[in-house]
Order: structure tokens, then C-alpha cells, then sequence
């Protein structure tokens, strides 16, 4: 739990899930209620962390990066964000809505590359100091729904394939499994089925957000 005057919501997912779509329904929807919220994204969600997000998905290096160096540069962006952003926001009361948090590092780089959970682990509890989603969603899709939309997505966006985009479908299924493990594991998850039409998966994040809305008075 963030443990925080505010109120921290996570949105996980594979590629192509919806997860920006849907996460900035959900902010809307809860501005509309009177709610000051914030929506950031990992990596990301500052300058520093922003650079870092550009050496991990955008630039298509000539040498390999090595997965542990991968898991390290995912947490130094996380821990720029934390104290940056997320922690400052939470202690003033704000609803924090992040599209990825260390959830997505278990899965693509625990689940998905093979590192160690203990190193994983570790790194968690040095960042995050304790610090929790209160809420995640998880946005869960067949792999060849997902996949097929991020493709789309690229094509019409007209955006350079990412570094994760570019991996073997059985990278794919291992990390949709770390995902379906751990919302099987923590009953802070909320799993939604993305494979419906937009419409429908709106309605059941409404059907989340509207008790918890009225239900929490910040």
C-alpha cells in the first residue's frame, strides 16, 4: 500500500492491452468525480527517467544490452520517479495512475529474460522503500490479440518497433504467465479482459473505480 494521504493505481499488461487508452479513461473519469490525479508511465515520468526509457526501448544499440543491465537501468529510472514524482504526489493527496510499475519488471525481466526473483527483490526493496501500488489492473489478452494491435499501433503511428517488440513470441508467453501469476499471488490486482470490444472493458474498469471513488474522500 502506498500508505500515503493519496491513492497509487498501477495498469499492467502485455503489448497492445490498452493500457494508455484505458488509463486515461480511467483519469478522466475520475477528475470528472472531483479527484486531483496525476498520470505518469515507467520507465518514464521524468527528464532523467525519460533518457533512461529512450536507451531501453528506443535505441536499437549495436551491442547487446545484457538483461541484468537491463533490470538496473529499469530501477534507476524507477527511483528517480519515486522520489520525483510518485512519493511527492501521494503525500499531498493526489491519485497517482502509472502505466507500469514493478510488476512489469518481474514479468518481462524475471519472468521473461530469467533473472534471478532474489535480485529482483533486492533491487525492489532499495527503491521502493516499502512503497506498494494500492490498486493494480491488469489488462490480459491472447497473445496474437495484443500483439496484433501494438503492430497496428506502430504502423499507423508510424514509430520505430522497440527493443521488446522485436522479441520471439515464447519471450511473450513467459511474460504474460509472470503476470497471470502475480495477480494470482497479490489481491490488490484487478484482472480485465482486453480481448473484449473497448466499450466493455471500460465498463469493467468502471465497475472497480466508481466504490473506490466514492469510497476514499481524496
Amino acid at each position: 500500500m502506498s500508505r500515503q494521504p493519496g491513492f497509487f493505481i498501477t495498469f499492467e499488461g502485455g503489448e497492445g492491452v490498452g493500457k494508455s487508452t484505458n488509463i486515461t479513461f480511467a483519469a478522466d473519469w475520475l477528475r470528472a468525480q472531483g479527484k486531483d490525479v496525476i498520470v505518469t508511465r515507467e520507465p518514464g515520468g521524468t527528464p532523467i527517467a525519460e533518457t533512461i526509457r529512450n536507451a531501453l526501448l528506443k535505441a536499437h544499440h549495436d551491442e547487446l544490452m545484457m538483461p541484468r543491465t537491463e533490470l538496473l537501468l529499469v530501477f534507476a529510472a524507477r527511483a528517480q520517479h519515486i522520489e520525483s514524482v510518485i512519493m511527492p504526489a501521494l503525500a499531498r493527496g493526489t491519485w497517482v495512475l502509472c502505466d507500469r510499475f514493478t510488476d512489469s519488471t518481474i514479468a518481462y525481466q524475471g519472468f521473461g529474460r530469467g533473472l534471478p526473483m532474489d535480485e529482483i527483490d533486492t533491487l525492489k526493496t532499495l527503491v521502493q522503500q516499502g512503497l506498494e501500488p494500492d490498486l493494480t489492473f491488469l489488462l490480459d489478452a491472447p497473445l496474437s490479440v495484443g500483439m496484433g494491435r501494438a503492430a497496428q499501433r506502430g504502423s499507423d503511428a508510424g514509430e520505430e518497433t522497440d527493443r521488446f517488440e522485436t522479441e520471439q513470441l515464447a519471450f511473450f508467453e513467459r511474460v504474460r504467465s509472470g503476470f497471470q501469476a502475480l495477480a494470482a499471488e497479490h489481491s490488490r490486482f484487478r484482472v480485465l479482459d482486453a480481448a473484449q470490444p473497448l466499450a466493455r472493458v471500460q465498463a469493467d474498469l468502471l465497475k472497480e473505480l466508481v466504490p473506490l471513488a466514492g469510497g476514499i474522500n481524496r
